[in-house]
């Protein structure tokens, strides 16, 4: 499994009101993409950075998921270009189906 970190700092505050309604816009083509397990949508304490985190399957499927053109896409939608960061996970507990 690979976990993908997308962060999108922005200089004044993101609306969270904004970021939830990205998100429920968004949300269906990511359920059942094939390769991906979860996918999150956040925001950090302080407001400045809205943050997508992803667990894959494997890293090839998350890397050819991060295009260019997606990265254009996102960085339209967020107003910033993300910082993407590749985190090799070495555990995982999943309790969702408890």
């Amino acid at each position: 499994m690979i976990g993908v970190l997308v962060t999108f700092t922005q200089t004044q505050k993101f609306d969270r009101s904004t970021l939830a309604k990205i998100a429920g816009e968004l949300r269906g083509p990511f359920e059942g993409m094939a390769g991906l397990r979860f996918k999150s949508f956040m925001l950090d304490e302080d407001g400045f950075q809205a943050k997508n985190f992803y667990v894959w399957d494997d890293e090839d499927t998350a890397r050819a998921f991060f295009t260019e053109e997606l990265v254009g896409k996102v960085t339209g939608i967020y107003g910033v270009p993300p910082k993407i960061e590749y985190l090799d996970i070495v555990g995982f507990v999943d309790n969702s189906g408890t």
